[in-house]
């Protein structure tokens, strides 16, 4: 059984130029990612819990881009294009895996924060190698092991023969779409994975930003303030735009004139969110702009 993946059918005249965006926005992403993990690795400055936390992230990102990206270039480039069932549904799990391990890890960075803000006496205690070490290591395996029990489910469904997805990738909705039989079951099941992999960790993060808040207002400097500030500000924008798109996607109730918003912003979620990432942390963060800048310099004198 095999699937087709419509693509921009609309857009055939825009065809070529979005597909060398788009290819262009993913070579970026996976060099942005790979600077900042090379970076974070030969950097003894950078060897610190929150920095840990980041090269996770971008190892997520560049996964989770790589698994969708290169088949979203070959459906732009042909237009449309085939894809066997058990591939769509690989790439289904492996993404929606990967997105939940980011969600779990941005929840862990901003754990890290609390502490370090508002404990920071007790923070090399309790944020030790051991103990960042396992957050990392379940936030990366929470989302492959609660996902496998909704993707046999899924394999498990009765496909009628139209095969035809409107989208660019395997997603949930398209994909349950195209059953005949009868899904709420898989729903119900993947809104409670939603609820627990993606709100319940955001409640999690705003809890410990107001905590957050809540100290640096207490800090009597103006100068103490943003730099405190400043630690935490690159995450909460990638909180933001990251937990945002998902909520929209996948807890909204779609409705038939959502399909085109749908696409866009998810889109946006598979290709414009890794790219920023990198750009925010990298960008936004004094730290990591002065060893890049020492490590250019030394390679330029060379």
């Amino acid at each position: 059984m095999q699937v087709f993946l419509v693509g921009f059918g609309d857009l055939q005249n825009m065809r070529i130029f979005i597909f060398l965006l788009f290819f262009f926005v993913y070579l970026t992403t996976i060099m942005g990612n790979i600077l900042i993990i090379v970076l974070i690795a030969i950097s003894p400055r950078l060897h610190s819990p929150m920095y840990f936390f980041i090269c996770n992230l971008s190892a997520c990102e560049m996964f989770f881009t790589t698994i969708i990206m290169p088949n979203v270039l070959y459906i732009l480039w042909w237009n449309g294009g085939y894809m066997s069932f058990y591939g769509c549904i690989t790439q289904l799990y492996v993404g929606s895996a990967t997105g939940s391990a980011e969600c779990l890890l941005l929840t862990v960075m901003a754990y890290d924060r609390h502490l370090a803000i508002c404990y920071p006496l007790r923070y090399p205690s309790i944020m030790n190698i051991y103990t960042r070490n396992h957050l990392v290591v379940w936030g990366w395996m929470t989302g492959f092991i609660v996902l496998v029990t909704s993707t046999i489910i899924i394999c498990n469904l009765q496909f009628c023969s139209l095969n035809t997805i409107d989208h660019l990738f395997c997603d949930l909705a398209p994909i349950l779409q195209l059953s005949s039989s009868d899904t709420s079951l898989v729903e119900t099941e993947i809104f409670v994975i939603i609820i627990i992999l993606s709100l319940f960790p955001f409640v999690l993060i705003l809890l410990s930003y107001v905590s957050i808040f809540y100290t640096i207002l207490r800090i009597s400097s103006k100068t103490g303030r943003q730099k405190t500030f400043s630690t935490c500000s690159s995450h909460l924008a990638s909180v933001c735009m990251y937990f945002g798109t998902i909520f929209i996607i996948y807890l909204v109730p779609s409705r038939p004139n959502f399909i085109k918003i749908n696409k866009m912003l998810s889109l946006f979620y598979v290709v414009v969110t890794p790219l920023l990432n990198p750009i925010i942390y990298s960008l936004r963060n004094n730290e990591m702009m002065d060893c890049f800048r020492y490590y250019f310099a030394l390679i330029s004198i060379r």
